[in-house]
């Protein structure tokens, strides 16, 4: 593959995993289904394989249900294990309460109560100021715990920290929800099944990330126990989330499990990661924010380089007070792509002399 774009395509960015193409293996796949005519709304051959493959990885009882986005895939997998007078507890920094316009609090009538923490992660510890009113009529009434994994700063859960967390949400009554945008890169970086993030620690819904794994807009919403999702066929037709043409969303799923192609395109995102933290952290004016454990790379950068830098390649600013930015690598970010970043990184900094 040739290191400089065509006139025709635009160079990689690092603002985001979304703004990668979609996967060539993905869309044989999406071809391959395009023949012939098939039944509607999931009672087809391609949904069947792929919530068989998927069962695989998140245990044979999973309910598997597929949807068109992520924002979706958490309001809709809330909405079945909420009632309006509950409420999620979340990192103040997560998807939910950030990122997601209001869904959530407008389609489940839940109450969002954030916590502030240091590394997006929550803790045990972290839910007890929110239980004392439990039972309370007056208050909204904690029901779940939603988490990202791995998290809007790029850290990530490991099992055991899940597992106490899903146990003491358990132990009060509550549910324990994974936004698994990245779950892949997760388990690519602990090198470990994507059931040991899930199901063997007590999770009891997750958004199972597909687009930002080299899917065209697929996710699916897993019930690892299968005993919370009674109702989410009927919630996820009246949130219009019902693909007519389900087979499209299920062979992506299909082809993304087929050959562990989900593990093999996360690891590569992760590694690209790592190797563009390498090549800038020593760089005068740039400091890492935190360690890089999936495919983010947070680093705090010097105000006056950030505009002519978004300039050559746009990305985002994550926190304008702090100048904490954040370039994100995808399955298809090569090897060139990360190089010349980083080399256009010095290039500014050196051209314009910022210091730290």
């Amino acid at each position: 593959m040739s290191s400089n774009p065509s006139p025709s395509a635009p160079a990689r960015s690092f603002a985001s995993d979304n703004n990668a193409g979609v996967h060539p293996a993905v869309l044989a796949a999406l071809a391959a289904a395009n023949v012939g005519h098939a039944r509607a709304y999931g009672d087809d051959p391609w949904t069947a394989r792929a919530v068989a493959r998927m069962r695989e990885h998140f245990g044979r009882d999973a309910d598997v249900h597929f949807v068109f986005g992520g924002t979706a895939a958490n309001v809709l997998g809330l909405q079945c294990i909420t009632q309006p007078y509950h409420a999620v507890i979340c990192a103040a920094t997560a998807h939910i309460a950030v990122d997601e316009c209001g869904a959530p609090e407008r389609f489940t009538g839940c109450k969002l109560l954030t916590v502030r923490t240091r590394d997006g992660k929550l803790r045990p510890e972290d839910l007890s100021p929110f239980l004392h009113d439990l039972g309370d009529q007056h208050r909204s009434q904690p029901r779940v715990v939603s988490i990202s994994e791995a998290s809007e700063l790029g850290t990530v859960y490991r099992p055991d920290e899940l597992r106490a967390l899903a146990d003491a949400a358990h132990a009060r009554g509550l549910l324990l929800h994974v936004d698994g945008a990245r779950l892949a890169n997760a388990a690519a970086a602990l090198d470990v099944p994507l059931r040991a993030l899930t199901t063997d620690v007590g999770v009891d819904v997750v958004s199972v990330g597909g687009t930002k794994n080299g899917l065209m807009g697929a996710e699916a919403v897993v019930f690892p126990n299968g005993t919370r999702a009674a109702d989410f066929e009927f919630v996820r037709k009246s949130g219009m989330q019902l693909a007519s043409k389900m087979r499209f969303l299920a062979a992506q799923f299909d082809a993304l499990f087929d050959g562990d192609l989900w593990l093999r395109s996360a690891r590569h995102a992760n590694h690209m990661a790592q190797r563009l933290a390498r090549a800038v952290e020593h760089l005068p004016g740039v400091r890492l924010a935190r360690p890089v454990e999936v495919n983010g790379v947070f680093v705090h950068l010097p105000r006056a380089a950030i505009a002519p830098l978004q300039a050559r390649s746009y990305f985002y600013v994550w926190d304008a007070e702090t100048c904490e930015c954040r370039w994100m690598t995808s399955f298809d970010t090569t090897e060139e792509d990360v190089d010349r970043f980083a080399d256009t990184v010095r290039e500014l900094l050196e051209a314009h002399r910022l210091q730290p």
